[in-house]
């Protein structure tokens, strides 16, 4: 039987139209002929690779999109087969899929840099849009790390870390554990070799003894189900090479190692989990704290089951789970079992998202932080820690990291309610809000109305999400403060200067200003001057002062001051000796720390600084004023500046741009794409530290073959 001839035999046992096997067979037949003759690292067929890669899929209970896009994951990379045939011929649904399958490919983890890893996080939950491309890129993870003994060490080794760092952790997070624990056994045999042959090795002096432990084990255990007419299938093993080499890290010895022997026991409801285990701990005694009710308390990620550890007869410690046929569904690949063909498929794809909501919240809340090192501490805290498991009043779970509050665990439900907390009941004992909250604890949240956050909350709560909404809430309140302060001060010097304020506010008077500082609203006016980026009197002056040009009024003041030697400058850039002085970097340029510069005095935009070779300036004789920069002040920080880069490709490279970016610390704003004569060039919006980390980043993109200029 060929691999698509048993995919066919899954496909039946599925709820599938004809129209959609025919779907899925049409797929299958332009794979085959896309892939004609093309082989893989180990010698086998692509295509082989490709089938392979739509059996794991089809265990995940998927759609017939999901396997036509499985059977077509490598055709753009490896068939150069356009989006536009596979829209034609396939559909949107499918083109959108197998084309973020070729974005994911084209980014790797190309050194041991923690970095690198972090940020290939940020692009593969960044372009996962559709939960669908996970699950065929964890399917295809899988295959190739079947077959990883093909290749050489070094690059077997890498793709094993970049498993383990983030498609491990992902599998985990879904839920999706048959195939979590085979990557995890494939990574550790990849990575460390000698540890993953040593435990083999001592299992398998152990082989035979353990296999008779479980053996007896599970006939006495068959015994007592039969013997109380309950209907059941069994499973025994011994526990996985990574499970056992996880226990070891702990500081445990081989010796000490006695619950590696694992049972799981399928029975119809759930009112016979509780009585098959009732009645195994009548015979075997149970281990105590080693009882755990994940079918009362489910796991974030769906996952129900009960959890015991016994006692054998032969001193063997046996850990024994009990679970439904439905919950050992969910267990083994997700929440992505729930996937049906019909009116659920949305429900499904709903659920599943929830499920990647925490870590595109991590995401999104951090992509404007430019640290890695922040990025890391809040991924490890939130999506990688140990999770605890607690409920509303009404019995919903919510899933949290270590160490939470109340307050986090208020702003996890809405912001509203995390917005109005007052206070906490936990298990029906009144608690303070930086309470640390304990695996199955139920909260009530008191709010308030007319409450508001404390700043004080955030020296204590644990989410990123609670604390960005904190912050955000206080940002609001600031710039609410600033405009009253704005309307007031320049009132008041309205008023000092004897003049009338409906006269002076007038509209023509404010849309002259608004026009001069190029701001969008009054507000934005009032906001400048709270905080104290202009003074009252400086609009005044920009106001009334008819006979002189705001240039003209800002040169003065430039020139009045040029003697004044002071030296407590509070600018990047500082302006023949002035402190205050409105300071731009000039669009057009783009100067950075390390660029020789020079300033022009704008008609109401302050100092506009330039490179001093820059074309829009180097014909202009007045309004030039010397520049230099404040190294003071500069040091720690990133400047803009954008980079041409041409090429003589006709393929998207984004990725490949944003990576080598990422390797050399230089944050990437914004990317626009330029068709010139069917190839593709790239415009980039950078932030550097200073030219010379700027010309590092060039230097490193000339040795992209596809670029043959990178043009500043």
């Amino acid at each position: 039987m060929t691999t698509y001839d048993k995919i066919l035999v899954k496909i039946n046992k599925l709820n599938f139209t004809n129209e959609e096997k025919d779907f899925i067979n049409e797929a299958y037949k332009f794979a085959l002929t896309a892939h004609d003759g093309q082989k893989r690292p180990n010698g086998d067929d692509v295509i082989e690779h490709v089938l392979q890669v739509t059996d794991i899929v089809c265990d995940l209970n998927v759609d017939a999109i999901t396997l036509a896009s499985s059977l077509l994951h490598e055709t753009i990379e490896l068939c150069d087969v356009s989006n536009e045939i596979l829209e034609k011929k396939f559909g949107h649904e499918v083109k959108v899929i197998v084309d973020n399958l070729y974005k994911l490919s084209k980014v790797n983890l190309n050194d041991n840099n923690d970095s690198s890893s972090i940020y290939l996080r940020k692009i593969l939950v960044g372009l996962s849009e559709d939960f669908r491309v996970l699950l065929i890129k964890l399917s295809d993870r899988l295959d190739n790390m079947r077959t990883a003994y093909a290749l050489p060490e070094a690059q077997r080794k890498q793709k094993a870390k970049e498993t383990m760092d983030v498609l491990i952790p992902i599998a985990h997070r879904l839920g999706i554990n048959n195939i979590k624990s085979e990557l995890e056994d494939l990574c550790l045999k990849y990575l460390k070799p000698d540890i993953y042959q040593e435990i083999l090795d001592k299992l398998d002096g152990t082989r035979e003894e353990l296999a008779s432990s479980l053996e007896d084990m599970k006939k006495n255990i068959c015994d007592i189900l039969i013997d109380h007419n309950i209907k059941f299938e069994i499973k025994a093993r011994v526990k996985s090479v990574f499970s056992i080499y996880a226990k070891l890290t702990t500081g445990r010895k081989w010796s000490d190692l006695y619950d590696i022997l694992a049972m799981r026991l399928i029975v119809p409801t759930e009112s016979d989990c509780y009585l098959a285990a009732g009645l195994i701990h009548a015979k075997y005694r149970p281990i105590p704290k080693r009882f755990k009710d994940f079918i009362a308390m489910p796991k974030a990620n769906m996952y129900q089951s009960l959890h015991t550890s016994v006692f054998g007869s032969d001193g063997n410690i046996f850990e024994i789970q009990l679970r439904t046929p439905e919950m050992d569904l969910i267990a083994e690949n997700g929440v992505a079992s729930h996937w049906s063909y019909k009116e659920q498929g949305k429900n499904a794809q709903n659920i599943m998202e929830q499920k990647l909501e925490l870590f595109r919240t991590i995401i999104e809340n951090n992509i404007e932080e430019k640290s890695d090192e922040i990025f890391a501490k809040n991924i490890e805290e939130e999506f990688l820690s140990k999770q605890i498991y607690v409920f509303t009043p009404k019995g919903d779970v919510m899933e949290l990291p270590v160490g939470s509050t109340p307050i986090d665990f208020a702003y996890r439900i809405h912001s509203n309610i995390g917005d109005k907390t007052v206070g906490a009941i936990v298990n029906n004992a009144i608690v303070p809000l930086n309470y640390e909250l304990n695996d199955g604890d139920i909260i009530k949240i008191n709010t308030k109305e007319g409450s508001k956050p404390n700043k004080d909350w955030l020296g204590f709560i644990k989410t990123t999400q609670a604390k960005n909404k904190i912050k955000s809430y206080f940002s609001k309140k600031d710039r609410e403060n600033y405009i009253a302060r704005g309307k007031e001060l320049l009132e008041k010097e309205i008023r000092k200067q004897r003049l009338s304020i409906n006269e002076v506010l007038k509209e023509e008077n404010i849309n002259k200003v608004l026009k001069d500082l190029k701001l969008c609203t009054y507000d934005d006016l009032l906001l400048s001057i709270g905080s104290l980026r202009y003074t009252a009197t400086y609009i005044l002056n920009l106001m009334h002062e008819d006979k002189k040009t705001v240039g003209d009024i800002l040169l003065n003041r430039l020139y009045k001051s040029a003697d004044n030697n002071k030296n407590n400058y509070k600018n990047n850039i500082i302006v023949s000796g002035m402190d205050n002085i409105l300071v731009s970097i000039a669009g057009c340029c783009n100067p950075v720390p390390g660029d020789e510069i020079i300033g022009y005095v704008t008609k109401g935009q302050g100092v506009s600084v330039h490179q001093k070779d820059c074309s829009n300036i180097k014909n202009i004789c007045s309004r030039l004023i010397d520049v230099m920069w404040n190294t003071e002040l500069t040091d720690n920080k990133k400047f803009n500046t954008k980079l041409l880069i041409k090429t003589n490709s006709n393929k998207n490279n984004i990725l490949e741009i944003l990576t080598k970016a990422s390797l050399k610390n230089v944050s990437i704003n914004g990317i626009k794409e330029y068709e010139n004569n069917y190839l593709i060039d790239y415009e980039l919006q950078i932030k550097v530290k200073d030219k010379h980390e700027l010309n590092t980043f060039i230097a490193e993109l000339n040795k992209i073959s596809y670029i043959t200029e990178v043009v500043r």
